[in-house]
């Protein structure tokens, strides 16, 4: 799409289709970014999910101590909201 955009120009075509060219290329690259975006986004989440049940198996293996850290590990992930 660049090339033929470029070569609209080079080849002296109407403005019309010059400008049409543009705007699609805009379009295309609007498009290409929003969908970048929602996979960044779902990473993200997929990223979180696996820390938070990270944190929830370390609370669980912990469970049987009483140094503390369990109420550390619980505001980490969220479980006193949960209760």
């Amino acid at each position: 799409m660049v090339f033929a955009w470029l070569l609209s120009y080079a080849l002296h075509w109407s403005d019309g289709v010059c400008f049409f060219l543009g705007d699609l290329l805009g379009a295309v690259t609007l498009a290409i970014v929003a969908l970048l975006r929602n996979a960044e986004r779902r990473a993200e989440h997929a990223i979180q999910f696996k820390l938070d049940t990270i944190a929830a198996t370390l609370l669980e293996m912990r469970r049987g101590t009483n140094d503390g850290g369990d109420e550390e590990l619980e505001r980490a992930i969220g479980r006193h909201d949960e209760v």
